[in-house]
């Protein structure tokens, strides 16, 4: 064989290094699809979770912590509509709930029919499955396999729907949902990248422990909050008039002061009792009015809502677990997160909805071997509307040109792309119940948060809250003359927002769940 002269050898050797980098260009190797492996967690609060650091402190995780050890904390992961169906819309189309259809929890019902970007990965020959927490109303779409909770679900021996088939799963929700997607992974065509979406039920409200974990804290006194008694001055009617206080709204049931829960067996029931009953009869005797009595269902609260958490964790080590095991890891996208944030008796709430911090940032973490440096943190202006231009582009798959969300590959780089949106627009529905949450739109940057409480007839007002001299969101500044230019900036941001995601001047009517309807009244 004649050798091939070196000045061709050496134009071949830049070509090929060429090529293998454009191929490369988004952090794989050519020809390689990863695994995507989305764990989804149901109003879990960042201050849960330890690698957020809280000063609190209120739980260890470790492997949460884990995924933020070996792969990327972000800390500005924004929801555009603080409420569990329409993040979990917003989540598989990449769009703004004014988009997708799906407004709110009280009547909205997914448009299973419209593209989602687990459709396009099985079109492109990703093996796909969901389990747990669907929560839409409609059956899933765009899954090889699918096994849901009934609407909300319950923690206990939870009924499911595998494939449409009802059936009743025996156990502790979260363990059952953990088995049912590692039975799917053991089972998957080995053949095909996945995509798997765990989704739990926890810890949302009832907050209902697993009986190994009662007791889990000691009997601890949390820290509490600084804002735990927040009587709302320097603010409006709206946070004046909800119905999501930990004094007023929390019921008997949340804080397990009636029957415990259905569904457990002999022994569960005995260990439920042992725990909750005596010290049930010791707060009725102490007779707790006033601070007090807000502190003990602080406590209880942050006792249940925290088990929860536990047994989410214990979930992700888990899954975890099982990637390292079958050699997976270093193929496989991790990325674990939640719907939205939660009150942990911040401004003495619970719940979310709103745009202040608690309820706006979800916890999102993100690990990716070979792509993503380990122990990196990242404050760009992210959200779940990028999850779908993100898993597309890894997958090759080409975005539709009507997503909303773009795609994080380069921040998951370590990346800071010039264009990154500075700014992010949000916009809540649901009202007046549950929670009588004022629905109210505005937009958020690295400092600011304008917010527009829509015009009723007993409201009709901006709000202006500078995060850099008012952290705790306590003073309304909008009136303030020093702060004109800022809201004139806003406001024209709030507009240009408005018109790219082509928001409407006013919502339909059923967007707005239980609203009367001489009160969906929205001025352009």
């Amino acid at each position: 064989m004649t050798p091939m002269p070196f000045g061709v050898r050496r134009l071949l050797f830049f070509a090929l290094a060429a090529s293998s980098l454009a191929l490369s260009a988004n952090g794989i190797e050519p020809g390689r699809r990863p695994n995507i492996v989305f764990i989804f967690a149901d109003d879990m609060a960042y201050q849960a979770v330890g690698a957020y650091g809280d000063p609190r402190m209120l739980l260890d995780t470790p492997n949460f912590d884990r995924v933020a050890k070996e792969g990327i904390r972000f800390d500005r992961c924004l929801v555009p509509n603080s409420i569990c169906g329409p993040a979990r819309a917003s989540v598989i189309t990449g769009k703004y709930s004014h988009m997708n259809g799906f407004y709110n929890n009280t009547n909205s019902r997914f448009d299973g029919s419209q593209t989602t970007f687990p459709k396009l990965l099985q079109k492109a020959g990703y093996q796909t499955a969901v389990v747990g927490k669907w929560h839409l109303g409609s059956d899933p779409t765009g899954f090889d396999y699918w096994n849901i909770l009934p609407g909300q679900g319950i923690y206990y021996d939870p009924p499911m729907f595998e494939m449409g088939k009802r059936s009743k799963r025996e156990g502790y929700v979260t363990d059952v949902i953990t088995d049912l997607s590692l039975d799917w992974l053991k089972n998957r065509d080995r053949s095909k990248p996945f995509l798997l979406m765990c989704q739990h039920k926890a810890p949302h409200r009832r907050w209902s422990p697993a009986v190994r974990h009662l007791g889990h804290d000691g009997d601890r006194k949390y820290p509490e909050p600084p804002t735990l008694f927040d009587d709302y001055a320097g603010r409006g009617l709206a946070e004046r008039d909800q119905d999501m206080t930990i004094m007023g709204t929390m019921n008997d049931d949340d804080l397990k002061l009636v029957d415990c829960p259905e569904h457990l067996d002999p022994e569960e029931l005995k260990a439920w009792n042992a725990y909750y009953q005596p010290r049930n009869e010791a707060f009725r005797k102490a007779n707790l009015k006033g601070a007090d009595l807000v502190r003990w269902k602080y406590n209880r609260y942050m006792h249940d809502y925290l088990a929860c958490v536990k047994a989410v964790d214990e979930s992700v080590g888990r899954v975890l677990k099982y990637l390292d095991d079958e050699g997976l890891a270093d193929d496989t996208l991790v990325i674990v997160t939640s719907d939205q944030g939660f009150y942990l008796g911040e401004h003495g709430w619970f719940d979310k909805r709103w745009i202040f911090e608690e309820s706006l940032k979800t916890p999102m973490l993100a690990r990716w071997p070979g792509v993503i440096a380990p122990g990196r943190t990242d404050d760009h202006i992210v959200s779940n509307i990028d999850f779908a231009s993100t898993f597309l582009e890894i997958a090759g798959v080409d975005a539709p040109d009507d997503l909303q969300g773009r795609s994080l590959v380069p921040v998951l780089r370590g990346e800071a792309p010039a264009d990154w949106r500075k700014s992010f627009y949000y916009e809540y529905y649901e009202y007046p119940t549950p929670h009588h949450v004022r629905p109210h739109y505005g937009v958020v940057t690295d400092r600011y948060k304008l917010v527009r409480f829509e015009a009723t007839a007993d409201l009709d007002s901006w709000e202006l809250f500078d995060l850099k001299t008012d952290p705790l969101e306590l003073k309304n500044v909008y009136d303030d003359p020093a702060n004109a230019g800022v809201v004139d900036e806003l406001k024209r941001e709030l507009a240009k927002l408005r018109r790219d995601l082509r928001a409407p001047a006013q919502p339909p009517r059923e967007a707005f769940g239980n609203r009367p309807l001489d009160e969906a009244i929205k001025k352009p």
